[in-house]
């Protein structure tokens, strides 16, 4: 049998391979290029971006758990301007989708990182983070608001020339009403989820084990929950969606695929393995050969319901 086709469209984006490194975990890409062959992955989304330099938290930042890990690394990064002078012209030499994480702690903020990148080429797409607090509502994440979620989201739209995903947070009570308000505001695609609120305490010293009090939970722990809310928003919304959570191997991604998700980012499984994302690609493609399957896509939202 001829290799499979892997390649898989979200909204106006064609991506190779469903595979992509999700924000936070593979820095700007650079940092893994030594590992890894990036030229093979569906996709990069590089780190949280915001207007200004960041310095984030102070460490402690990362505290490993059972099956996971939280981290309250603050969304440090060089800011927009040092970004597209200092590692945008690397990525554009690099032949797989750039996407671009971005965020702010007002609705202003938002607007004008998508300002910044606005006819700039490399650029596939912008993912919109808006699981920050909003420093106008008292430090409330927008994601927890429709409103408030559905207005950055208009904002970044307004002040943008690429597909705009939104990467929706778990820490609501229906995720469902938070993607449908984005959808409707005109997100072209959705990514989910972001890291689950969580902590961890020392009981030695009885203090917080990070210097934060509290963190987002990623990791195989999440899995089972994001995989949930992927099939429920997957089912509410006529846009795409990313599977996001706790992806470890080739057959958790299929679980998202065959779930609804249209593609995958892989996060957490970049610390214990930098090479996951290619063994992922391998899997699925091994995975196909051994069922018959000619392309990656007649498996999306191929769920049976017993």
């Amino acid at each position: 049998m001829t290799q499979p086709d892997l390649k898989v469209q979200i909204g106006s984006m064609e991506f190779k391979n469903p595979v992509l490194a999700a924000s936070g975990t593979f820095g700007y890409g650079r940092e893994f290029s030594q590992i890894v062959d990036l030229d093979l992955l569906g996709g990069i989304v590089v780190k949280g971006l915001s207007l200004r330099p960041r310095a984030g938290a102070s460490p402690p930042r990362i505290v490993e758990t059972h099956c996971g890990m939280l981290n309250a690394i603050g969304l440090a990064n060089m800011g927009s301007e040092a970004f597209l002078k200092e590692i945008l012209p690397w990525l554009q030499t690099l032949n797989t989708a750039v996407i671009v994480n971005v965020y702010g702690h007002n609705i202003e903020e938002y607007g004008a990182v998508a300002a910044a990148l606005k006819g700039v080429k490399g650029i596939s797409a912008i993912e919109v983070n808006i699981s920050c607090p909003n420093v106008e509502s008292g430090g409330m994440a927008f994601g927890t608001d429709p409103d408030l979620s559905a207005r950055v989201t208009e904002r970044v739209l307004k002040n943008s020339d690429k597909p705009v995903i939104v990467k929706l947070s778990p820490n609501v009570t229906d995720i469902r009403v938070v993607a449908k308000a984005v959808e409707k505001a005109g997100a072209h695609a959705l990514s989910l989820i972001n890291t689950l609120t969580g902590m961890a305490i020392d009981t030695d010293r009885r203090v917080p084990r990070l210097a934060g009090t509290f963190g987002g939970l990623s990791g195989p722990a999440i899995r089972p929950v994001a995989l949930y809310m992927v099939y429920q928003v997957v089912k509410a919304v006529q846009i795409p969606v990313i599977g996001i959570g706790g992806i470890m191997g080739y057959r958790d991604a299929l679980e998202f695929l065959i779930a609804g998700a249209g593609a995958v980012q892989v996060g957490t499984s970049n610390f214990v393995d930098p090479k996951t994302t290619l063994n992922i690609i391998e899997g699925l493609k091994g995975y196909c050969l051994e069922k018959g399957i000619a392309r990656i896509d007649e498996i999306i939202g191929s769920l049976k319901i017993l």
